[in-house]
């Protein structure tokens, strides 16, 4: 990069634009909202790094007490790692033992594990950690029916594990148990129904591990949407939160257990963007498309202003639709909300993090396209 969107101390409207920005207040408020629920639950909490992507956020939530961070990809890792996080699970499956070598270098300085579905990984993993000499974590996951990574509950998790303990440079830490379809129900009792189905899966499992002479010391998952549902259930041991810190479209959508408006958190990430025209009455257009925000969970909100929605665009354009008789200045500055945190991140490089109307700091987003 050749320049920053803002520097230190600036003030808001001097924010070069499109930008990603922060508000502080908020975020500090849902960062210790979670903290202190996990405490108060007496769970640990190991929030999830592909929210964020960076290490400045990853220290603030490791003081505050998280027990470390998890991620998805070894690049994310390595990134959290280099900024001093000593404890890191990639809650994913790793086949590549070219990946596999570099998570095991990681771990001659600092705690990592990761996940296992299949028999072949684990011979992988066993390979690389015993070529560098070390011991990998390893977390049996299971599928809680999302079409995606994990063995059968049960018996077959069971079976996992027992190979898992007996292979050399692993050690058998317990469950990967997530629940990803339940988080954005918008219903609370279908949410509470899914997590209710998702721990039977989970006892299962346990009961199972637990009959083979094992035991779990770790049975990790939840989520923003779900959090106090596994806190409660005496099952899950550490919540992987991630999506809390900064909210968004889809968890907006999402209702209370009476059918309230979801507001556990409040919305701390928006894209600051600037109206560059008004050529036509009832439109207006903005300066951040496509390469500032994902669509795939729908439009982002325009933040404060309910009367206006956006309602188009393109890879540098966004039309925001007016009511009759509004008009807004050229170089009027909008927030938009974007509809899903955690891949609008990964469009940008920097957080402009802000506090009353000023730039107090921008934060890199470390691992900023991490696909490896």
């Amino acid at each position: 990069m050749t320049s920053l969107p803002a520097h230190v101390g600036c003030r808001l409207e001097d924010i070069e634009t499109p930008a990603l920005i922060l508000d502080l207040d908020a975020f500090e408020r849902n960062v210790s909202k979670m903290a202190d629920y996990a405490e108060r639950a007496g769970i640990r909490l190991r929030p999830h790094a592909k929210t964020h992507r960076c290490a400045d956020i990853a220290r603030r939530q490791v003081e505050k007490g998280a027990v470390g961070l998890c991620c998805q990809k070894v690049g994310e890792a390595e990134a959290l790692v280099a900024a001093g996080v000593r404890d890191v699970l990639v809650s994913n499956e790793v086949l590549d033992s070219r990946k596999l070598r570099r998570l095991a270098a990681l771990a001659k300085t600092a705690t990592v594990s990761l996940c296992f579905d299949a028999p072949e990984q684990v011979q992988a993993a066993s390979e690389a950690a015993q070529e560098l000499d070390v011991e990998l974590g390893a977390l049996v996951e299971i599928d809680m029916g999302m079409w995606r990574c994990g063995v059968a509950p049960g018996e077959a998790a069971a079976a996992l594990a027992v190979l898992i303990d007996e292979t050399p440079g692993l050690r058998f830490l317990g469950l990967q148990a997530y629940e990803g379809k339940a988080q954005h129900l918008d219903i609370y009792a279908e949410r509470k129904e899914a997590i209710d189905h998702a721990a039977a899966l989970v006892r299962q499992s346990i009961e199972a591990i637990e009959k083979a002479g094992l035991t779990c010391q770790v049975v990790g998952g939840g989520g923003t949407g779900t959090f106090r549902f596994e806190g409660e259930s005496q099952l899950w041991n550490e919540l992987q939160c991630g999506s809390y810190i900064f909210m968004d479209g889809e968890y907006a959508a999402i209702k209370g257990e009476n059918g309230e408006p979801y507001a556990e958190f409040e919305q701390s990430l928006f894209v600051l963007s600037t109206v560059m025209s008004a050529a036509a009455p009832g439109r207006a257009v903005v300066d951040a498309g496509l390469k500032s925000y994902t669509l795939e969970k729908g439009m982002p909100t325009v933040h404060g202003r309910n009367e206006i929605r956006l309602v188009a665009a393109s890879d540098e354009h966004g039309t925001l639709l007016l009511p009759p008789g509004l008009q807004l200045p050229l170089g009027t500055q909008i927030k938009l909300a974007p509809s899903h945190c955690d891949p609008t991140v990964n469009l940008h490089h920097t957080i402009v993090c802000v506090r009353k109307g000023a730039v107090e700091a921008v934060w890199p987003v470390s691992t900023r396209s991490a696909s490896l």
